[in-house]
């Protein structure tokens, strides 16, 4: 295994590990501040469900859309990929 080889292992292991710490800690920490609102204003537990689950909605949809492009950039690596053309 070469050097670059290597070193593009390395980096997917590094973005692989952040992406899934994000997916599960952003939501957490929002639902940690919707369980001490919902304390506040005595509504427990709305406002934790609804952070928690709105978060989490994003987070995924961030990464399906991340991923897209990613893959998007690799398909026009690939020999005899078509350069997409803008429309006018």
């Amino acid at each position: 295994m070469g050097l670059n080889e290597r070193r593009e292992l390395h980096e997917g292991f590094g973005e692989a590990l952040s992406r899934a710490f994000e997916l599960v800690v952003t939501p957490v920490i929002f639902g940690f501040f919707g369980w001490l609102l919902d304390g506040w204003l005595g509504t427990r537990p709305l406002f934790m469900f609804l952070l928690f689950a709105l978060v989490l909605g994003y987070e995924i949809w961030k990464l399906y859309v991340a991923y897209g492009a990613e893959m998007e950039r690799h398909q026009q690596q690939l020999p005899g990929a078509h350069v997409k053309k803008a429309d006018p």
